[in-house]
């Protein structure tokens, strides 16, 4: 989910007004897929945001800058050479396609002064920031090689052209008339379709708009539309065109750029201008676009954390690899259940040994001694051992495989406590927001023997917190974003005489109610569990069992994994989360 070109139209303009004329006076890169340009103007500093994730590819300004990690990609080290100290000339889209270009003049040799453009190639998975200089790249962000595409390369050194325009209709300049003889050229098209192969810019979404707004449905052919309908797009096509014009103007507040959001906060579509074409979504207005696109960042995720992904994928490999283990511990265990055969076998074995003679039977049958019924039992014989030398083997197998029995048990319950503690750091992993928390759950991977990699030093970043909220009534909460911070929170933090909350069976944070002894109110017992569902692997489900005891009640066993812990005298919640009440708890602590 992106802006489409059209909405970027407004989106250049904000942020030209913002940052023309500005110097860059830092420039950060938080992670693999953004860098952040830290902009000077009289009176004003601004923090412009560059993202290539390829679930929310934006350029847009922050209100509050990111975590960096402690020393900065090679990426970041160019940029700093190259444009660092320089002066933005201008922000220019390139024709309504998703591509912005950012005009830079650097100081040089000699005082001449040379202009960079930092290309914005924001552009779903294919997005890209590129460095580029009198036609030549100096860096990008993603190389491209032969090998990666057939169809182009992004290398330094080579020259960089920009994509060929649209054959299309810019709305901003050309006559709706002109743009009209496209939408009518081919009577087969679906209407949506026809408006996307007219408008310059067009995504889904705008299209879409323009369809709700003539008050006709996306999939109608263009050959059944009449004159009157062929007018009421014509308006539709003004009225978002002037919305475009004014989005994000100060002057012009009824215009504000949109999210629309489905269920549990699923992005369903953005603009730049009010959308109405879905009325049963939830609608959230902003004054700006950078706005709109910061929110979109964080409902998105689009922001990830230095190491996040590749300790996520780490986690869900080895998760992936004992769930395997456990399988297969599964199918040895139910070969070796048929232990008690060979001891009956045995038994009988020895009752009537002396009924038949060595070596001359391949199988015998005889009257099951253990049969109430008086059933009988065929006993198969290897002939090249004696009747006592065949009762011995059947008892030999039998000890063989009760010992197999109780190794498989315990290694198949160490197998399901393995499990438990990876999606214990899943659910660590998506709580973690912060640098200092990364680096927690970093060093705990590594003293579970899961990555062989020098522990992270500790350095001058604020110590990773625990989400801290507080009820109505004022009584805090807080909540553990990790096994390390939730054995801290229980057992050092907490009072003996504060609540405690956990998932019932279900890898979550723990939750401590400061309530101090004091008889906690229902609605305090019920958001205090709510929050234990919603930082745990069960967020979104519904009727989630949430335990709660005093914290006297929790205990920690001698060499448990970090984060486990026994309780007793536990009482029994089941919660279904409202997210829409909870959303202003949350917003108290939104690290």
């Amino acid at each position: 989910m992106s802006l489409d070109g059209f909405s970027m139209h407004p989106l250049t303009r904000e942020l030209h007004t913002a940052l023309a004329g500005g110097r860059i006076d830092k420039i950060t890169q938080p992670n693999k897929q953004s860098i952040i340009l830290s902009v000077r103007q009289p009176g004003q500093n601004f923090l412009l945001h560059i993202s290539i994730n390829s679930q929310n590819p934006s350029a847009h300004l922050l209100e509050k800058n990111l975590e960096n990690p402690p020393e900065p990609p090679v990426f970041c080290m160019v940029l700093r050479k190259q444009i660092e100290t320089g002066r933005i000339a201008q922000v220019r889209q390139h024709g309504l396609d998703r591509l912005l270009l950012i005009d830079i003049d650097s100081l040089a040799a000699g005082g001449r002064i040379v202009t960079k453009t930092l290309v914005l190639e924001l552009m779903g998975k294919y997005s890209n920031i590129i460095l580029v200089q009198d036609g030549v790249i100096i860096d990008a962000l993603r190389k491209i090689g032969a090998n990666s595409s057939r169809v182009r390369t992004v290398l330094p050194g080579q020259a960089y052209e920009l994509p060929p325009g649209q054959e299309k209709k810019d709305l901003f300049t050309d006559a709706i008339a002109d743009i009209m003889a496209i939408v009518k050229a081919d009577p087969s098209l679906r209407l949506d379709k026809a408006l996307l192969a007219a408008c310059m810019g067009f995504g889904p979404v705008s299209a879409k708009e323009v369809c709700f707004s003539a008050g006709l449905a996306p999939s109608m052919r263009i050959e059944a539309l009449d004159e009157a309908d062929f007018a009421a797009v014509e308006d539709a096509l003004k009225e978002i065109r002037e919305s475009a014009l004014h989005a994000g103007d100060a002057d012009a507040p009824e215009d504000k750029a949109v999210l629309l959001l489905g269920e549990n906060q699923k992005v369903l579509a953005m603009a730049a201008f009010p959308l109405h074409y879905l009325p049963e979504a939830t609608v959230l207005t902003f004054p700006t676009i950078s706005a709109m696109l910061e929110k979109a960042d964080s409902l998105l995720g689009s922001y990830v954390l230095p190491d996040k992904d590749r300790f996520r994928k780490l986690v869900k490999n080895e998760k992936n690899r004992a769930e395997n283990k456990l399988t297969k511990l599964d199918e040895e265990i139910a070969a070796a259940e048929n232990a008690e055969e060979f001891k009956v076998r045995g038994d009988n074995l020895m009752t009537y040994q002396y009924q038949f003679k060595d070596r001359e039977d391949a199988s015998v049958t005889v009257p099951n001694i253990y049969s109430e019924t008086g059933e009988t039992i065929t006993i198969p014989l290897d002939q090249r051992l004696t009747l006592v030398e065949n009762m011995q083997a059947c008892y030999k197998k039998y000890d063989k495989l009760k010992r197999a029995q109780e190794l498989l048990q315990v290694q198949r319950r160490e197998c399901e406590a393995n499990i438990a503690y990876l999606e214990s750091i899943e659910a660590s992993l998506l709580a973690s927001s912060s640098l200092a928390e990364i680096a927690e759950i970093h060093n705990e991977l590594i003293a579970a023997g899961y990555l062989r990699e020098k522990p992270k030093k500790k350095n001058n970043d604020k110590p990773a917190r625990p989400f801290h909220f507080r009820a109505p009534d004022g009584t805090d909460i807080l909540v553990g974003k990790n096994n390390y911070q939730n054995d801290k929170l229980t057992f050092k933090t907490a009072r003996y005489n504060d609540t405690w909350f956990h998932t019932k069976d279900i890898p979550g944070s723990h939750v401590v109610l400061q309530n101090g002894g004091v008889e906690p109110s229902e609605e305090d017992i019920l958001l205090a569990a709510s929050l234990a569902a919603h930082f745990s692997k069960a967020r979104g489900s519904s009727k989630i069992p949430v335990d709660y005891t005093e914290i006297r009640y929790v205990k920690k066993p001698s060499g448990s994994k970090p984060g486990f812990v026994i309780f007793t005298n536990q009482k029994t919640l089941y919660i279904t989360p409202d997210e829409a009440k909870l959303a202003p708890i949350l917003a108290q602590d939104p690290s």
